[in-house]
């Protein structure tokens, strides 16, 4: 870790990629490490998943666990052409599944579907806790952010809510515009702030400057254990995701959101990093 670039989200150009990183540290971390890495490496073969079923030929990301033939192999297995594969996650088999039945289904997102499942599967899987409560994060944020979607087009909410914890029931069953979710989610003001902005890109800036500064804050005396190189990771994620956009116009834009973000967080000074 001391050795690795420091990473700031406002460089929206990074100087190092996930595939790097991960190339360095199959030499350089044990078994059990590299397994609780492979849960958010399983992330990128979600969305390869889609965008199999949607193209067979498509080009795919390289940072999952699967091949492009394993994953079409998955779509055999789950459609019931090939019973021999059922290695691969029971939750993308059952995606594939599903997506087969309601790809035609007006307010079907395949990109949300497979995401809440796959942070379903983590919340549940992943024996460690900084990472479980990332996921748990996403999975709470990704629900919100879904309800609020289904709230606007006039959808039934419960229908595209995942998970049966106590945050998802309260968004199935309350009418509040917060669900009522404060007591649960320390954090819920600054999602409800982000859900309120009506520029799309601006808005998912805005929460991957929440996520960032979650990480920061979780990790701050943590600097060199699995937990940090995760987060490290997630960081890096968020970086090349954005870099694919106007270079300046997104550091500007990444710098004053975390501006505003620092100004009303509620944590001390010391735990936001510079």
């Amino acid at each position: 870790m001391a050795g690795l670039p420091e990473l700031q989200l406002s460089d929206t150009k990074p100087g190092y990629s996930i595939t790097q990183l991960r190339e360095e540290l199959q030499a350089e971390i044990g078994r059990h490490d590299e397994q609780l890495l492979q849960f958010l490496f399983l992330r990128h073969d979600c969305q390869n998943l889609v965008s199999l079923l949607r193209n067979p030929e498509a080009e795919l990301e390289t940072t999952g666990l699967y091949t492009s033939e394993q994953l079409l192999e998955l779509v055999e297995d789950a459609r019931g052409i090939d019973l021999g594969t059922s290695a691969y996650p029971q939750f993308l088999r059952q995606f594939v599944a599903d997506y087969d039945q309601n790809a035609s289904r007006e307010g079907y997102y395949p990109e949300d579907e497979v995401l809440l499942t796959y942070y379903d599967y983590c919340t549940k899987r992943c024996p460690d806790g900084l990472m479980r409560r990332w996921y748990q994060l996403n999975y709470d944020v990704t629900n919100i952010m879904t309800a609020m979607i289904a709230r606007r087009q006039g959808w039934k909410v419960s229908d595209f809510i995942k998970g049966d914890g106590e945050v998802q029931e309260m968004i199935r069953t309350n009418d509040a515009k917060d669900f009522n979710l404060g007591s649960l989610l320390p954090y819920l003001s600054e999602i409800m702030k982000i859900v309120d902005e009506e520029d799309p890109v601006r808005k998912e800036r805005m929460l991957d400057a929440f996520k960032w500064m979650w990480l920061d804050e979780q990790t701050f005396a943590d600097t060199f254990s699995i937990e940090a190189v995760f987060a490290y990771l997630c960081k890096l994620e968020i970086q090349e995701r954005w870099a694919r956009l106007d270079v300046e116009q997104g550091k500007e834009t990444f710098e004053r959101i975390i501006n505003e973000l620092r100004s009303e967080a509620e944590v001390p000074e010391e735990f936001i990093r510079k």
